[in-house]
C-alpha cells in the first residue's frame, strides 16, 4: 500500500478523474421538459377526467426529475429518473388512470436531455456508442437519446498561460527566475480531445519545458536584450510540438526577467563604469579638437608679432575687466614682451585718482 503511494505522489499529473456529463441539460430543456408535461396534464385532463390536483402533483414530480438530471447529467440518471418518476412511483402512486401525464412526462425527460445549445465560441465533440460521430456547435441542436454523448465543450477563442521558469541556468551558468506568457487557440476540436487528454495542461507544461530549453541555450546577454527574438524561438518550437494537437501557438511573450541580486548590482556598476568610460573619452576627444585649435591659431601668431601683442593685450584688458579684488598673475616675461609698462602704469593711476 505504502509503495502504491509513494508512486501515485511522484506523478505530478496524477489527479482524481471524475466522469464527464454525458449531456448538458440546459434552459432549453427545461422548456422542453415544460412543454411535454404541460401538454400531457392537458391532454389528461380534457380526454380523460381526474384530480386536477394530482396532476399537478405528478407534474412536479417531472420537473423535480429535471432538477436532479441538471446536476448529474448522466443517461443512467435519466433511466433511473424515468423509472422512478414515470414507472414504478407514478404507476403506484397515481395508477394508470394518469398514463397519459407519466408517458408524455417519461417521452420529455428524453427529449429534454436530447435538446442541447452551444454558445458561438464553442464547439462539442460528440460520440456514438463510444466512436468519434461528429463536430456540433454553436447553435441548438439534438443528440439521439443513449446512443450519443457530448464528451466535451472546447472553446475556441484565443486563450492567455501564464507559465515560468525557476532556477533556470543560462547558457553562462546564471540562475535566472522568467516569467511568460502564451497566446494559443484550438483550431480543430476533434483533434483536441482526441489527440490529447488535457490540452490546457499539455499547453502550459510544453511551454515551461521549451521555456527552460531556450533559456539553457542562451547566455544572460541575449536573455535580457533579445526577449522577441526567443519569444520567436519559443513559438515556433512548441507550435511545432502542438500542431497536431489541433492547438496553434500564437505567440509567447516575456513578463519578467528576474537575475540574483548580487549580479544585479555587479551589473549595475559595469554599466555605471561604462558611462564614466564613455565621458571620459568625449572629454579626450574635445581636448584633442581644442589642442588642434590652438596648434592652428598658434600658426597664425608665429610670423606675426603685432597679432601676437595684440591678443595678449585684450587677454589683459579683459582680465582687467573683472571685478574688483580679483588677483591677475602673469609672467614677467609676458609684460616685458608685450611693453606693457607704460599703460598699466597710467591705467593704474587713473583708477587711483577715481578713487
Amino acid at each position: 500500500m505504502n509503495l502504491l503511494k509513494q508512486k501515485s505522489e511522484r506523478i505530478k499529473n496524477s489527479k482524481l478523474k471524475l466522469p464527464r456529463p454525458d449531456y448538458s441539460f440546459n434552459a432549453f430543456s427545461w422548456l422542453v421538459l415544460g412543454l411535454f408535461v404541460g401538454i400531457g396534464a392537458l391532454v389528461q385532463l380534457i380526454f380523460f377526467p381526474v384530480d386536477i390536483e394530482r396532476v399537478m402533483e405528478l407534474s412536479i414530480y417531472f420537473f423535480i426529475a429535471g432538477a436532479i438530471m441538471t446536476v448529474f447529467s448522466f443517461w443512467g440518471v435519466t433511466i433511473l429518473m424515468e423509472f422512478l418518476f414515470a414507472g414504478l412511483l407514478g404507476i403506484k402512486e397515481f395508477g394508470l388512470d394518469y398514463i397519459t401525464l407519466l408517458s408524455f412526462g417519461g417521452i420529455g425527460l428524453y427529449v429534454s436531455c436530447a435538446t442541447q445549445l452551444v454558445y458561438h465560441w464553442d464547439k462539442v465533440v460528440i460520440l456514438r456508442f463510444g466512436r468519434f460521430h461528429r463536430i456540433k456547435g454553436p447553435g441548438l441542436f439534438f443528440i439521439i437519446p443513449l446512443a450519443e454523448k457530448v464528451t466535451a465543450h472546447v472553446d475556441t477563442r484565443i486563450r492567455a498561460t501564464d507559465f515560468t521558469a525557476e532556477k533556470s541556468l543560462t547558457l553562462d551558468t546564471v540562475p535566472v527566475h522568467v516569467d511568460a506568457l502564451c497566446f494559443w487557440m484550438i483550431w480543430d476540436a476533434k483533434k483536441a480531445v482526441l489527440e490529447v487528454e488535457n490540452y490546457e495542461e499539455a499547453v502550459a507544461l510544453s511551454a515551461q519545458t521549451a521555456l527552460r530549453d531556450a533559456i539553457g541555450r542562451h547566455d544572460l546577454a541575449s536573455l535580457l536584450s533579445e526577449r522577441e527574438e526567443m519569444g520567436r524561438e519559443i513559438q515556433q518550437a512548441l507550435d511545432h510540438k502542438t500542431n497536431p494537437w489541433g492547438i496553434t501557438i500564437l505567440s509567447v511573450e516575456f513578463t519578467d526577467v528576474i537575475i540574483p541580486q548580487a549580479l544585479e548590482d555587479a551589473m549595475s556598476k559595469k554599466a555605471q563604469a561604462e558611462r564614466e568610460k564613455q565621458s571620459r573619452i568625449i572629454l579626450s576627444e574635445a581636448e584633442i579638437a581644442v589642442a588642434e585649435n590652438f596648434d592652428a591659431a598658434s600658426e597664425k601668431y608665429k610670423n606675426n608679432e603685432t597679432a601676437l601683442k595684440l591678443r595678449s593685450m585684450n587677454m589683459v584688458y579683459e582680465g582687467l575687466k573683472t571685478k574688483e579684488g580679483t588677483l591677475m598673475m602673469m609672467p614677467s616675461s609676458a609684460m616685458d614682451q608685450m611693453n606693457l609698462g607704460v599703460p598699466l602704469g597710467a591705467a593704474a593711476l587713473s583708477k587711483e585718482k577715481k578713487q
